[in-house]
Order: structure tokens, then sequence, then C-alpha cells
């Protein structure tokens, strides 16, 4: 496979940089990849018609580049290293800075490597998953993953985070939805709860196939997507007619202590932006989101953590286990050597050891 990047006209940075960067990234895939520079629309136009799939094009900041977004093949990912509203209708990543290359070549290899099925379960343009069914189906209806990204519920990351993991899960057996949603900074926090509450409730609709078993659902959410991951899992066990049955709910990484995560300021302010406010201002968003204040959820937990993360995270997860298990809750606590990123890498030690307590979970 053969990726391009293209460098639109008027882009700034430093080209050398993104040459170096996107042949370390394809490295890594394990494709080829070259990177060229136009110096028009038209040129970016005529590189992405003879180009071999799948491609990459910093538009840059002219106009007539930037009107191209979503206008050319499906199988190229847009990107911006500054932070820029997406456009409807195309694969647009932004606002990452130039590590958001990396993202956005994996995103595209990703996607041409392992086609998912997109489907919306609402009419907004950020509601919507990733459906990927097992790479062996068998007779039986198959359990289903739903993955929740994070990036502290900020707009510039998405769903293409959870892409690499997606791909393992599907190769495990899983069907896996790959959930986008709604992030607060944009759409404010219940816009974000409402929609990761639609999305997991949506499996019910595409379970009538016969393909996924809605009542073996593991939601696995990593970074502030754990912390959604345990809200969504608490508010299906206290309803009364649950559109699926969580068998086990797995924070990678999670935000698990919004309280005292808001009172550390913890990604420079993430917490107290996502919630608008303090737990004293926001009392009640606290009260229904923060896990700490959730216990018992009635949720069987995997709490997933690696040691050289942000000591916050380890300080919180460990507590998080402990004030669990003492409310009653099934819990298990998994720490291994890795990062904040390790936890949703497949090629990890820490995410093997993840999937097979996941698998002893689930088949027992």
């Amino acid at each position: 496979m053969r990726l391009t990047v293209v460098l639109g006209p008027g882009l700034v940075a430093d080209h050398a940089l993104l040459a170096s960067l996107t042949a370390a990234t394809c490295a890594e895939l394990d494709v080829t990849g070259r990177v060229v520079t136009a110096a028009s629309a038209d040129e970016i136009r005529s590189l992405l018609a003879a180009a071999d799939p799948p491609a990459v094009v910093l538009p840059g900041p002219t106009p007539e580049a930037r009107a191209l977004i979503g206008a050319e093949p499906q199988n190229t990912v847009w990107y911006d290293p500054t932070v820029e509203p997406p456009v409807p209708g195309a694969v647009h990543l932004a606002g990452r800075g130039l590590w958001g290359v990396a993202w956005a070549i994996r995103h595209a290899v990703h996607r041409l490597r392992s086609p998912a099925t997109r489907i919306a379960y609402g009419p907004h343009p950020d509601q919507w998953g990733d459906l990927r069914l097992p790479s062996s189906p068998s007779a039986e209806a198959a359990p289903v993953a739903v993955l929740l990204h994070g990036g502290f519920w900020r707009s510039v990351w998405g769903a293409d985070l959870m892409d690499a993991v997606a791909i393992d899960l599907a190769g495990r057996g899983y069907v896996s939805w790959n959930m986008e949603y709604r992030r607060p900074d944009r759409h404010g926090w219940e816009a974000t709860t409402e929609d990761v509450a639609a999305g997991v409730a949506a499996l019910r609709d595409l379970a009538g196939d016969g393909l996924l078993d809605a009542d073996r659902v593991v939601i696995l959410g990593h970074s502030a997507g754990g912390q959604l991951a345990l809200r969504v899992a608490a508010d299906l066990a206290a309803g009364e007619r649950a559109p699926v049955s969580v068998a086990l709910v797995v924070s990678l990484a999670g935000v698990l202590d919004l309280t005292e995560g808001e009172r550390r300021n913890l990604g420079d302010g993430a917490i107290t932006e996502a919630l608008g406010g303090s737990p004293a201002t926001a009392p009640r968003r606290y009260a229904e989101s923060d896990p700490m204040l959730r216990l018992p959820i009635r949720v069987p937990a995997l709490l997933v953590q690696g040691t050289e993360d942000s000591l916050d995270l380890v300080d919180a997860n460990r507590r998080y286990a402990e004030a669990a298990r003492s409310a009653g809750d099934d819990v298990r606590y998994l720490e291994q050597s890795g990062d904040h990123f390790a936890v949703i890498d497949p090629d990890s030690a820490i995410w093997q050891a993840t999937m097979t307590a996941v698998g002893r979970h689930v088949d027992s």
C-alpha cells in the first residue's frame, strides 16, 4: 500500500519535519509513504486523481484549497493542524497540531484495510458509529464491543483514536461499534451524555438482523471515555427497561474522579470546561457523572491503567477500585507497564492482558 500526503498552498509547517513524521508513521503501519507539495487547489485535485489510495491532505489556509474538503474521493482524509470547524460529509480531522498528521495517516490506512459501515443514530453530523462485524462470523449472534473515545471531552479528538482496537476486537469475534458523539465544548454536557445513551441504545435496533447480541455488550472507554462508559453503564443498570444488557464496562486509563480531578485542574481545566462549572456551581452534573459519586454502579467493571501514565490517573483509578469494592461492586483492577495510549494499542502487553480478562468474563 502506498500513501500520499499532500501539503496544500500556504501551509505553515516545516515540510522536512512533516516528511520525517510521515516516514515514521508509515513504517509503523508497514506502508510506503510519500509527501508532495501542491502549489494550488488545481494541483491538489490533480494529485488526488492520480494518487493510489489512501491519501491525507493538509489543505492549508487558502479558500480555494479548503473548498475541496469533502469534494474529493472518499478515501481522502483531510487534516488541519489548527483548530478548524468540521466540514459535514468529509473525513476531516483538525486541531491536534503536527502530531495529528500521524493520527490522520493511521485513520486513512485503517479505513482502507478494514472498512466500517458508518451508521447514524441521530440527525447531527457527530451522531454516528462505525460498525465492524467479526472477521470470522459464527452461526451465533456475536457479543458487542462499544467504544467510547477520550480526549478530555474536546472536539479536536474523535472516534479515530479507537480505530486500531475496533479492528482488533472484530478480529477477536466481537461486533465493534466505535461511536462518535457531540462534545461539550461545542454542544454542552447534556448533548454528550444524551448521545452516548442514544448510541448505545441504537444497538437494540441493529440487533434485529441477528448478527449481534444486544444482551452481551461490553462498553470500553478510554480516558474521558472511561468516565462516559461508567456513566452510561450506571444509567442503564438503574433504568427499568434497559435497551441492552451490559455484561462488562471497561475503563482504559479512565478519568474516574471528576470532583478531585477538577480540584487538581486535570487537563488544564478540562473537567470544569466539560461540565460547565465546578462541583459547587454544577452539583447535579457532578452527581450524575462523577464515577466516584455513582457507586455502586451494579455492573461488573474492569479498570485498566498504565503505570507510565499521569500519576493523577493512576491515583484516581486505584482509589476508585478500592471504593467500588467497598461499595459492593464487582470490579477488577489491572495495572501494568504502559503510557496513556498503550491501553488502546493492540500490540501492547497491557491490551493483550485486557482482552484476556474481557474474554474470560464474557465467555463465563
